[in-house]
């Protein structure tokens, strides 16, 4: 299967998360290709101070990875403002991930995740799953392993 991961990576965490799911599919036998959101402007993003320079498309993939950091407990605005762009995904098969630092889920993790499901099912995509990566010391490297192990298992 061609699967493209399409991340939007302010300090790194989100595009290391997508190297090592990368390894893990193209282990399995697919065609894997990590594509990165930039912009122009200051970081932190910030709404509104900030333009969209590399946009992937999806067209070239049989699936999709998308990929972003949680930002003031919500969904990073790089990576809102590229679902706004995301053209139909025409029933393809799509998972979503969310990197934080905070542990509790609900801080900002639950609905980042959410927002770039309900994007993806309103462009036909079929979400096949999400995750919330939790990058604080104790619980990363199971955080990311869960991430991986699980993202890997649906394709």
């Amino acid at each position: 299967m061609n699967i493209g991961i399409i991340i939007y990576s302010q300090t790194g965490n989100t595009k290391s998360v997508a190297v090592r799911l990368k390894e893990k599919l193209e282990a399995k036998g697919h065609n894997t290709t990590i594509e990165q959101i930039t912009i122009s402007g200051s970081t932190p993003a910030q709404p509104g101070k900030f333009e969209l320079i590399d946009v992937p498309t999806p067209d070239n993939y049989e699936a999709v990875i998308l990929g972003a950091p949680v930002q003031a407990f919500s969904l990073n605005p790089v990576m809102k403002a590229y679902l706004e762009k995301l053209p139909p995904l025409k029933e393809r098969q799509a998972a979503c991930f969310v990197t934080k630092q905070l542990p509790l889920l609900w801080t900002g993790g639950t609905g980042a995740v959410a927002k770039m499901k309900q994007e993806c099912e309103s462009r036909g995509a079929k979400v096949v799953g999400t995750e919330i990566v939790v990058w604080s010391k104790s619980k990363r490297e199971q955080s990311v392993k869960k991430c991986v192990d699980n993202f890997s298992a649906l394709f």
